[in-house]
């Protein structure tokens, strides 16, 4: 297989880099190239044959990267499960139907057993067929019920082959989270090294950066909020960071705006990507515009009624529990609004997020932007609610830094909105939150 022949020339030719920075130890390509013969032989003696599929119960741990890599390389169904999705393993097991769990409970000592699951689903017995390598990811599932996509490892893989910059990344998206297994892949596939962090809270990645000189983070528009409103960032010196790139939801203006002013030098650059299509190769128009190109090679794009398609030779196969989403012709809806501007898209918003008041549209990132820019609010997560007048009214929860009452907070709110908003798109009700507005992936919850 290409992808693999590559990555293992690549860690035979860097014996003496660095890999894996894990809990402060150093992790060179030499023991990451031996953790792979050594899970080789390991996955040999326990039984699991080419095809099978197996959970990889883990987070970015030196051990957990060789299992995955030696999983793949025996033409494996890898589904990689952290500690994120815990209440829901059971049931992410019986979908994905797993007849072998792998994990890993502090990184290094592993629990093998088997399931005695059955395996029937034909997009599995497809791969099996072909002897190709698959990965399961299950989607975040806010919206609903999570979907278990399936991908060919072979091409989603293949784009890795091409030589990029060698960089210092911090894994911040999940071991389970399509992000997070391009961040790891590219990272190996170019010498780079991988620096893990054990708590993804500003402070503490601030000091990673610090300690570890990170070139790269790859976050989400959530987490940059974060670590503005923390401070972290006036605490640790992070003249090493060279590029933050930033996914997985909209980034509201103000966000962007603010961390480019506090760090000019820092190149941003917003990425698309989707656990059915992959990671598309992305530019954005500056560091402090909204308006990105995506595509490349592989991947083609075009805009139906608003909403963005896209067709890729790395798009799945398929959900193991839901319909097609794919055209007639093969494209895939994304489901996002865009707006366009020649080559360059401005993402809007989820077409499912979308608020309807009195016909007019209101997208929730709009109008988080406007209240995150307000002193005291450390986050905000707007969505609609039915109204029997106007269909829908605006509402938002609010954190804050400060100890206002609502009543207090609202009349700030609506001077402060007057002039930067539509009076249709200012909240109508206000709830204020002490627990956070995000999930574990650090994407906000509406």
């Amino acid at each position: 297989m290409h992808f693999l022949d590559h990555l293992m020339d690549v860690l035979r030719a860097n014996p003496e880099k660095d890999a894996v920075i894990w809990r402060g130890r150093a992790f060179r390509y030499a023991w990451l190239c031996e953790a792979v013969s050594r899970w080789d032989s390991l996955l040999e003696e326990s039984g699991v044959k080419p095809g099978s599929v197996v959970s990889v119960e883990a987070d970015f741990s030196p051990d957990a990267i060789g299992l995955l890599l030696a999983l793949i390389r025996r033409s494996c169904i890898v589904v990689p499960l952290t500690a994120s999705v815990e209440v829901k393993k059971s049931e992410f097991r019986e979908i994905a139907q797993v007849e072998t769990v792998i994990s890993l409970a502090d990184g290094e000592t592993a629990q093998v057993r088997s399931t005695g699951a059955r395996v029937d689903h034909e997009l599995l017995l497809g791969l099996r067929r072909e002897r190709h390598p698959g990965l399961i990811l299950f989607s975040s599932g806010s919206t609903g019920r999570s979907k278990a996509v399936v991908h060919d490892l072979v091409p989603l893989l293949e784009k890795f082959t091409v030589p990029r910059q060698t960089l210092r990344t911090i894994t911040f998206l999940l071991f389970d989270h399509i992000g997070g297994i391009n961040t790891l892949l590219y990272s190996l596939s170019n010498a780079g090294c991988v620096i893990t962090v054990q708590q993804r809270l500003p402070d503490a990645v601030c000091a990673a950066i610090e300690k570890h000189k990170v070139q790269l983070l790859p976050t989400s528009p959530t987490f940059i909020n974060l670590l503005l409103v923390s401070g972290a960032h006036r605490r640790h010196d992070l003249s090493s960071l060279e590029l933050v790139t930033y996914g997985t939801e909209v980034m509201p203006e103000g966000t962007l705006k603010g961390f480019h002013e506090l760090f000019p030098k820092i190149r941003l650059l917003q990425t698309y990507g989707l656990s059915e299509v992959g990671i598309l190769r992305s530019s954005s128009r500056s560091s402090d515009s909204l308006w990105v190109k995506i595509g490349g090679d592989g991947f083609r794009t075009r805009v139906v009624d608003g909403m963005l398609e896209i067709k890729a030779r790395s798009a799945m196969l398929g959900y193991l529990n839901a319909a097609s989403p794919f055209t007639a012709d093969g494209w895939f809806k994304t489901g996002d609004a865009v707006e366009v501007d020649g080559e360059y898209f401005r993402i809007l918003g989820r077409k499912s997020e979308l608020i309807n008041v009195g016909g007019e549209k209101v997208y929730p990132v709009e109008v988080e932007s406007v209240l995150q820019a307000m002193e005291g609010v450390e986050t905000v997560a707007v969505k609609g609610e039915s109204h029997p007048i106007t269909g829908q009214i605006v509402c938002a929860r609010v954190k804050l830094l400060t100890n206002e009452t609502v009543s207090e907070f609202r009349k700030r709110m609506f001077a402060h909105c007057r002039e930067k908003l539509p009076r249709f798109k200012i909240p109508q009700k206000v709830s204020l939150v002490s627990e956070d507005i995000h999930g574990e992936r650090f994407k906000k919850m509406r």
